[in-house]
């Protein structure tokens, strides 16, 4: 079976890193497959990197190997981790990165990246991704043993990500945690949240919606509207528009919902 590793970082497309990272695992690996998943998370954002992670890794196969580069602490004390999760592994820095996908895949093991045989002769201290996480990947790739990639962690560092609060008996207050592409707004909001109640409305700065809508089509082009998208979350958009745009909200913007 053909090794599978994906790679996704904050690099972008400009400059040769991520090409850097290839030529690396292209040495180290040459049979593998090797998939971009993306390299346009915004710069040093971690949050926005677990995000990106728990929606894309869940969908691929038992074995993929998921690099993945948003580490603004590179060359501090922060670990470089191997870890076993689900039926995949992860290369990345021990930043939170994977908090959000150790919810949807269960952690079997992670490790430190400590076995010379996993990393590059010669370490520059600022790009760990070529260093150390892309040779870690081959390694694993080629199918050496991961349990000798290094020694044992107990526990990974993990993000300190709001939950939303119940404030009254059917009222809950939650934020945006995340806008997309689209300039959707990506609440923190799950159905879950809610105690198994039904939302009538919902709140965040200007906007009040109700109901909740299945598709953006359940409104009229350029209305906002509110659903459960395919991450789980309650997301508010403008169909054919640009919410975050249209209506002056980012991270962090307070969102009601009544039940």
């Amino acid at each position: 079976m053909t090794p599978l590793i994906t790679l996704t970082t904050d690099f972008g497309g400009q400059d040769y890193y991520v090409a850097a990272m290839k030529g690396v695992l292209a040495s180290r690996c040459p049979q593998a497959a090797i998939f971009d998943l993306g390299h346009e998370v915004p710069a040093q954002d971690v949050v926005a990197g677990a995000l990106f992670l728990e929606g894309a890794a869940p969908c691929f196969p038992a074995g993929a190997i998921h690099v993945a580069v948003i580490d603004p602490g590179v060359g501090t004390s922060r670990r470089p981790l191997a870890v076993h999760a689900g039926e995949q592994y992860f290369v990345c820095p021990d930043n939170g990165l994977l908090t959000l996908v150790l919810k949807r895949l269960p952690l079997r093991a992670a490790r430190v990246i400590a076995n010379p045989a996993c990393m590059a002769e010669e370490i520059c201290p600022t790009f760990h991704g070529r260093d150390i996480f892309a040779p870690a990947a081959g390694y694993l790739a080629n199918g050496e043993p991961f349990d000798e990639i290094g020694p044992l962690l107990d526990a990974l560092c993990g993000l300190d990500l709001p939950e939303p609060e119940r404030v009254a008996q059917t009222l809950f207050r939650g934020q945006v945690i995340h806008v997309d592409a689209f300039g959707t707004l990506i609440t923190n909001f799950r159905r879950e949240s809610l105690g198994g109640l039904a939302i009538r409305r919902v709140r965040a700065g200007s906007l009040v919606l109700d109901p909740v809508a299945t598709v953006f089509r359940d409104v009229p082009e350029g209305h906002p509207v509110a659903y459960f998208g395919s991450s789980g979350r309650l997301e508010l958009a403008v169909n054919c528009g640009n919410a975050a745009q249209e209506y002056g909200m980012a991270r962090g913007t307070v969102v009601e919902v009544e039940a």
